[in-house]
C-alpha cells in the first residue's frame, strides 16, 4: 500500500492511521508514519476516536509487511550460534524480525477494538512508536555486519496468536503481550550475555534499551488484561489458563526473569503458576 502519512490520517483519527501503518509493507515508511502518529497524537493534531468501527479494505493485506524476509514454521528455524559473524547476523535478524512483528502486533491493538477507554488507544501508539525505536537500532546495527532486514528466513509465531485473537480483546491481551512478549523478559538476559561475550557491544546496548522498554510495554498489556477481566467479573489467574488452553499458547518454559516480570506488573501468584507449570 502506498499513500502519504497526510493521506493515512487525512480523517484526523488516530486509530486511522494506525490502521493504515498497519497495512503499509515497506519497513521504513512504516516506521515513519507510526513516529508521525505518536508525534501528531501527542501535539493534538489527531483525535482518537474511540467509537469509530473501522475495517481494512477487502483485498488488503495485514499486516503490511516486505517481501523478504522469507516465513517459516518456527520449529524449522536453524538455531544460531552468536560466537560468530554469521551466527550473530542471524541472530540480530530474528531480533530484527520480533521488533518488526511487534510494531504490527500494538498498531493492530490500537485499530481493531472499539470503545475502549482512550488510553488504551494512546498506550498501544506509544508501544508501536517505541518498538519502532527498536527495530530501526537494530536494523541499522545488522547493516553495520554486513546484512538487511530479509537477509534471512524468520517465523511468524507473533502475528499468528494475532489472528486467533482477532476478536476478543481479552484473549489479545493475555496471549500476546502478557504471555508472548512477556517471554522477552525471560530470554533478553541470555541474549544480551551472549552478543557481549561475542564483542558485540553495541548489540548488548540495543538489548538493554529494548528490555528496559519491554518491561513498560508487558506493564501495559497487564493493565488492559485486568481492566478486561475486571470488566467481565473474571479471576485474571483461572481466565488466562482457560485462554491459553482454548488458544492454543505455548506453555512459558524457565528461565524466568521474576524481577523484569514483577515490575511489568505480574504478581507472585503469577510468576508461582508459572513454576508449578513449567
Amino acid at each position: 500500500m502506498n499513500v502519504t502519512h497526510a493521506q493515512a490520517t487525512s480523517t484526523g483519527c488516530a486509530r486511522g492511521g494506525a490502521l493504515a501503518a498497519l497495512m503499509e509493507s515497506d519497513p521504513t515508511r512504516k516506521v515513519s508514519w507510526v513516529l508521525a502518529l505518536r508525534d501528531d497524537l501527542q501535539a493534538g493534531r489527531l483525535a482518537l476516536d474511540p467509537s469509530a468501527v473501522l475495517q481494512p479494505p477487502p483485498d488488503s493485506a495485514l499486516p503490511g509487511r516486505p517481501a523478504r524476509p522469507e516465513l517459516m514454521p518456527a520449529q524449522q528455524m536453524p538455531r544460531r550460534n552468536a560466537s560468530h559473524l554469521p551466527g550473530r547476523a542471524t541472530l540480530l535478524h530474528a531480533i530484527t524480525h520480533i521488533e518488526f512483528n511487534a510494531i504490527n502486533l500494538a498498531l493492530d491493538a490500537a485499530w481493531r477494538f472499539a470503545h475502549l477507554p482512550q488510553d488504551y488507544y494512546r498506550d498501544w501508539l506509544l508501544v508501536a512508536a517505541e518498538e519502532a525505536e527498536h527495530f530501526t537500532l537494530l536494523r541499522e546495527h545488522l547493516h553495520s555486519i554486513g546484512h538487511e532486514y530479509g537477509d534471512f528466513p524468520a517465523h511468524n509465531g507473533l502475528w499468528d496468536m494475532a489472528e486467533k485473537t482477532a476478536f476478543d480483546l481479552l484473549a489479545r491481551m493475555a496471549l500476546v503481550p502478557r504471555t508472548l512478549e512477556a517471554r522477552g523478559l525471560d530470554v533478553n538476559p541470555g541474549i544480551r550475555a551472549k552478543l557481549a561475550a561475542a564483542g558485540d557491544q553495541r548489540g548488548a546496548a540495543i538489548l538493554d534499551r529494548i528490555l528496559a522498554d519491554e518491561i513498560g510495554h508487558v506493564a501495559i498489556g497487564n493493565r488492559w488484561y485486568h481492566w478486561a477481566c475486571e470488566r467481565a467479573n473474571l479471576d485474571p489467574i483461572t481466565a488466562h489458563d482457560e485462554l491459553a488452553a482454548r488458544f492454543g499458547a505455548p506453555r512459558m518454559k524457565p528461565p524466568f526473569n521474576r524481577e523484569a516480570r514483577l515490575e511489568a506488573g505480574f504478581t507472585l501468584a503469577d510468576l508461582d503458576r508459572l513454576e508449578v507449570e513449567r
